[in-house]
């Protein structure tokens, strides 16, 4: 690709093109109409454009005007917000305010969820997709033969808000130029082609849907199935009805879709290729059975700086390899030391002894020339670039191989006992648990000195949470250290998901074992019993003997 493509580009290379662009129920488009149709919403970008709030806020399922809209700015030089629609109240007011939104697309299903906010913007610069006003408003904008502003590699595009699972969420900078060179780099990245027919469900407010499915089906010429939303029951019917070849997942995406039967036919189908995040071995294995298609599972950010592929030989839990790139310096460091960790070391068993000393955060050395900064938010962009070195925020640990283990967020260190792990290991082998659906680890306080192991669990459809049988398979899992072992069980019938379907931490932390269906062991080879009413006073009494009582839930 040559220097300076921009995403608008690849789009116009689509302007003639009579084939099948994007199917999305009874709606079929073609590349020329969905180009005309990107042309209408840029011609409306540039006529509503506001100096002084000059950005498109989208709270929209995934709907062909989503897609219209992504384009459309393409062309006119605008900047899409995909707004998170799990967000609510002030939250979602502070998103739309942050990013200086002065055009809000939604539509009647979701209107009163800005309507009703303190924005500061005329509630005429509310566009509802599915009223008469604005049918007359794209029918008018149509037959608007203005010139488009030319773009430039350098402008912004989308501004992605990271999940918030945790914190505040920050709006990643995608330029159109950086979404060329994803979108572009897809066959080798990805191993996509213009001969598959791509299936997208994920949420199209999130960088991966854009990256890994609508951007690269523009560069491809490849035609899209799209889902309004995600489901589970409704996944094998949808990639069969148009041939799907490839799709891509987020978060427990592949978790959900196991839960339901399994049938003679379910490989039965065209699917080829899917690629994601996040997904446990476990699932990746099953999936791949039951469906008779590949995964590839990655490690990246919307930040576009560090990530990993998988190479022929990748050990079955790594993230893979560092992606090459020119000048880019990719260690596991300790975060207070700046020096490189310790290679881990794994016993007989496969239990990593050492998580204390190998465990570090990712971190590129050679600086981060892709990291185009978050939106307004200088101080979270210094905190990635320190020194000159892009601080991923992530945690990992190597092999003597050179292999990468991804070992959770910075935040998701736990402490016990004076032994520091990551909650990701922790739940890569609770993930085993055959009547689990999916897992969470996290830390709890401990009434007298650091933390104490809490996960939650959501059982598969139809199955009761048995203390004792967990118990015996905890004991059983040779790799488990000897401090990862839950002291508390939470058994939930449905995990808390951020928009993406990654598992919500925030409100587990938050609640701790202060609710209802929580087990516990009170020692070590104690056997896991009910917390109930008098379990909790009467640990709520060691906190404040040992003056922690700030620290309970």
């Amino acid at each position: 690709m040559k220097s300076g493509t921009t995403f608008a580009d690849l789009l116009l290379a689509r302007a003639d093109d009579d084939r099948v662009a994007l199917w999305c129920g009874d709606v079929t488009w073609s590349w020329r109409a969905l180009v005309a149709e990107a042309r209408a919403r840029a011609a409306l970008i540039v006529e509503r454009r506001d100096p002084e709030l000059p950005h498109v806020g989208v709270l929209l399922e995934n709907t062909p005007e989503y897609v219209a809209w992504i384009y459309g700015a393409a062309l006119a030089r605008g900047t899409i917000v995909g707004i998170n629609p799990t967000r609510r109240g002030d939250s979602l007011r502070d998103d739309i305010r942050h990013t200086d939104c002065g055009l809000i697309v939604t539509d009647i299903a979701r209107r009163d969820l800005v309507t009703s906010l303190e924005l500061g913007i005329d509630p005429a610069r509310v566009l509802v997709v599915d009223e008469a006003p604005y049918a007359d408003e794209l029918s008018h904008a149509r037959h608007d033969d203005r010139e488009l502003p030319t773009p430039e590699a350098g402008d912004r595009l989308l501004l992605l808000f990271t999940s918030g699972s945790t914190g505040a969420p920050k709006a990643v900078v995608c330029t159109t130029g950086r979404l060329a060179v994803i979108a572009t780099g897809a066959v080798d990245s990805i191993g996509v082609r213009d001969s598959d027919v791509f299936y997208q469900a994920m949420p199209m407010f999130h960088g991966n849907a854009i990256m890994a499915t609508l951007a690269t089906a523009v560069a491809l010429a490849a035609p899209v199935e799209l889902r309004t939303r995600f489901s589970a029951s409704q996944f094998l019917s949808d990639v069969r009805r148009h041939d799907a070849t490839y799709f891509n997942y987020v978060g427990r995406s592949l978790a959900y879709v196991l839960t339901t039967a399994e049938q003679p036919d379910d490989a039965r189908n065209c699917l080829r290729l899917g690629f994601g995040t996040e997904a446990s071995q476990r699932d990746r294995a099953e999936f791949e059975r039951r469906f008779g298609c590949v995964l590839t599972e990655s490690y990246g950010s919307s930040e576009g700086v560090i990530s990993t592929h998988r190479p022929a030989g990748t050990p079955p839990n790594s993230i893979g390899v560092p992606r090459p790139r020119p000048g880019s310096d990719i260690a596991v460091l300790d975060p207070d030391t700046r020096e490189e960790c310790a290679i881990a070391i794994v016993d007989a068993r496969g239990r990593l002894t050492n998580p204390g000393e190998a465990i570090g955060e990712i971190v590129d050395r050679g600086g981060a020339p892709g990291f185009e900064g978050y939106y307004r938010n200088e101080a979270a962009a210094s905190d990635r670039l320190r020194d000159g070195w892009y601080w991923s925020g992530d945690l990992a640990y190597r092999d003597a191989d050179g292999w990468l283990y991804f070992a959770g967020r910075s935040n998701d260190w736990l402490r016990v006992d004076s032994e520091n792990f990551a909650a990701a290991p922790v739940e890569a082998i609770l993930a085993r648990y055959p009547d689990a659906v999916m897992v969470a680890v996290y830390a709890t306080p401990d009434p007298r000195t650091g933390d104490e192991v809490m996960c939650a669990i959501e059982p598969r459809p139809g199955a009761a949470f048995d203390a004792q049988e967990f118990g015996e398979f905890l004991a059983a899992q040779p790799d488990l250290g000897t401090k990862w072992a839950p002291r508390f069980v939470r058994v939930l019938e449905a995990m808390p998901l951020t928009a993406t379907n990654k598992v919500n931490k925030a409100p587990l932390r938050a609640e701790g074992w202060a609710t209802n269906n929580v087990w516990w062991r009170s020692g070590v080879a104690a056997d896991y019993i009910e917390f109930g009413e008098a379990e909790q006073a009467a640990y709520r009494a060691q906190f404040t003997e040992h003056a922690r009582a700030h620290l309970l839930p």
